[in-house]
């Protein structure tokens, strides 16, 4: 065990891990040249496009030291975006130190704050690393001085590094061993594993990925999950490279995968505690959190007859990514489908793609929102993930929703306009802090509901780029909120509905109805597109029947004749307005989320 090492990466999006980590997996010869690739552990295609680490990857490097010893290195390599925070904080659970990489151009950002404090929260070991030194914009002096001020190390303790060319390290593998500490545990004490990942296989079922706290695991051992009592043999244990290898034996303080023939994805849970079932553990590994969901959407399939497919493929989903919550709902427009949480607008973006990509279901996804709570009159109180599910309006003593504190890390020179955008989102500006001559952090407190659909978006225009962003969930406060209805000839799209701020109601409510004029086909008669609150019309938009000239064949005479064919044109217009369906395209329901 003393020549173990279990590190993870942490950094703020784009500061180069997944390259760094290219860079140690060249060094300990762990991948060979032929397999070898750029961010050779983002394994999805979906990452590879958009250049961002979506799942956490782990991986077993043998190293040898200078002095001959073998070493054992488990890396795990943690996603850097806000919304994927939960696959880091499963990383940290499973480690003993951290490498902390900070770009040498950026300087700290708001992300890397966040995860670092997890990370000493779980008493890690932090070897900070300056990246990106080959570049001309580095800036060393001042972000060595911003890393000193934010973990008190010595200036000698930083390494600095670049993931593309390979300088630094050597030193980064000598600083693994010599300041992480090797695992603590007993491999003679009944065994105790912490599961921290799993992923489907369509031929061998549910592979686990595990932590061993203490004991030791061999192949063919009866084993049995802690929570769930589920009972299952170790068909083949192993350890994590590029591929899997599998092993005759693990013991305490390694990482590894199990797999046993598990069928139902309700078997294994993230977070879950391995053992022996003739010599169990007493208690479960504990301080694994539970996943709070900030954002909620429908996900609904476009054709009805693919609803259980498409359970299954969340099923399988669900058990690559712990952090998507879904339960079954039902809506008049779309029919049957999904109510699930997502821990942001990107998150619900990724799901979407891979549930496109990977499973090939096509489908529907309504106006996102975010959970309220709402106290009746008769002192009970809902908790509401979606604007159907609201009392009437007179049942309603008040609605809280919840509140976030962010944290907003930019040059001084765009404060003003970061100020002014957070305000305009109803943000209370609560601490303003100068880190350095030229970086000021600033510290709101504002609606959740606020920042879900495009905040992010323009706080990197404002600040060209340079503004990083970070929140947590602070609690609930009152606010004056109104269900919004969208009408389509007098009949509501529930889709469509939102629960928004009275003071922003009616100016919401007039974009979407011009924005639904331009994306909804004409018909053969006149569509009425109306924003409602409660009973009361508060925009109207129509779109134009589609209409045939039915004078043409009238050649000059009497006005009485035109008139008669435009009388019979309307009745039937009139009558088929009656009957008629309106189609309301995907485009529709996505456009809300992009209404500027």
């Amino acid at each position: 065990m003393k020549n173990i090492r279990n590190f993870c990466i942490i950094a703020h999006i784009d500061h180069g891990k997944s390259t760094l980590a290219d860079r140690l997996l060249d060094a300990t010869q762990t991948v060979s040249n032929r397999m070898m690739k750029e961010q050779v552990l983002d394994s999805m295609d979906l990452e590879r496009e958009k250049g961002i680490t979506i799942k956490s990857h782990a991986i077993q490097m043998n190293y040898v030291h200078t002095d001959g010893q073998q070493f054992t290195l488990n890396l795990i390599d943690t996603p850097g975006h806000v919304d994927f925070s939960y696959e880091v904080s499963r990383s940290i659970a499973a480690c003993e130190g951290a490498l902390l990489v900070v770009d040498a151009t950026q300087g700290i950002q708001a992300q890397t704050i966040s995860n670092l404090y997890q990370a000493i929260n779980h008493d890690l070991e932090i070897i900070p690393i300056l990246n990106k030194m080959d570049m001309a914009a580095a800036m060393p002096e001042e972000v060595k001085d911003q890393i000193i001020d934010l973990i008190g190390c010595d200036p000698d303790d930083i390494i600095e590094a670049s993931g593309k060319t390979g300088m630094g390290v050597p030193e980064i593998l000598h600083a693994i061993i010599n300041r992480v500490p090797a695992p603590k545990g007993d491999p003679n004490a009944p065994l105790q594993a912490l599961i921290f990942d799993s992923v489907f296989n369509s031929y061998r079922g549910i592979i686990a990925y595990f932590r061993i706290l203490n004991g030791t695991i061999k192949t063919m051992d009866e084993v049995k999950f802690f929570n769930t009592q589920k009972v299952y043999h170790a068909d083949e244990i192993g350890v994590l490279q590029l591929n899997q290898v599998p092993k005759k034996e693990l013991s305490a303080g390694n990482v590894g995968y199990i797999i046993s023939g598990i069928k139902t994805s309700l078997d294994v849970k993230v977070g879950d505690t391995i053992t022996h079932v003739s010599r169990p553990c007493q208690t479960a590994i504990a301080g694994f959190e539970e996943v709070k969901p900030m954002l909620f959407a429908g996900i609904y399939p476009v054709d009805a007859d693919d609803y259980e497919e498409l359970r299954a493929s969340m099923e399988k989903l669900q058990l690559n990514d712990a952090s998507l919550t879904w339960e079954p709902e039902s809506s008049a427009a779309l029919g049957f489908g999904f109510r699930c949480g997502f821990l942001g607008l990107l998150h619900m973006e990724i799901i979407q793609e891979r549930l496109d990509r990977e499973f090939d279901m096509d489908v529907i996804t309504t106006v996102p929102n975010v959970s309220y709570l709402v106290h009746t009159k008769k002192k009970e109180l809902i908790e509401v993930h979606n604007p159907s599910g609201l009392p009437d309006a007179n049942a309603i003593d008040y609605i809280e929703e919840p509140y976030i504190s962010a944290q907003i890390i930019s040059r001084s020179e765009y404060v003003g306009s970061i100020m002014s955008l957070c305000i305009d989102r109803r943000g209370i500006l609560k601490n303003q802090v100068y880190l350095t001559s030229d970086r000021v952090e600033l510290s709101f407190e504002m609606p959740l509901a606020e920042i879900v659909f495009d905040f992010y978006d323009k706080l990197k225009s404002l600040s060209r780029g340079y503004a990083s962003f970070d929140y947590h969930q602070i609690g609930f406060q009152p606010a004056k909120l109104v269900k919004l209805d969208i009408l389509l000839n007098a009949e509501s799209v529930d889709a469509l509905s939102t629960l928004i701020h009275q003071a922003n109601a009616y100016d919401f409510g007039r974009r979407m109805c011009e924005k639904l004029k331009e994306l909804i086909p004409r018909q053969q008669f006149d569509i009425a597109i109306q924003a409602a609150i409660g009973s009361k019309i508060i925009a109207r938009e129509t779109v134009k029947a589609v209409r045939k000239d039915v004078t043409a064949k009238c050649y000059g005479g009497d006005i009485s004749r035109k008139r008669k064919l435009l009388e019979k044109q309307k009745k039937g217009k009139k009558r088929m307005r009656q009957v008629g369906n309106v189609e309301v395209p995907q485009s529709a329901f996505l456009a809300v989320l992009k209404l500027d």
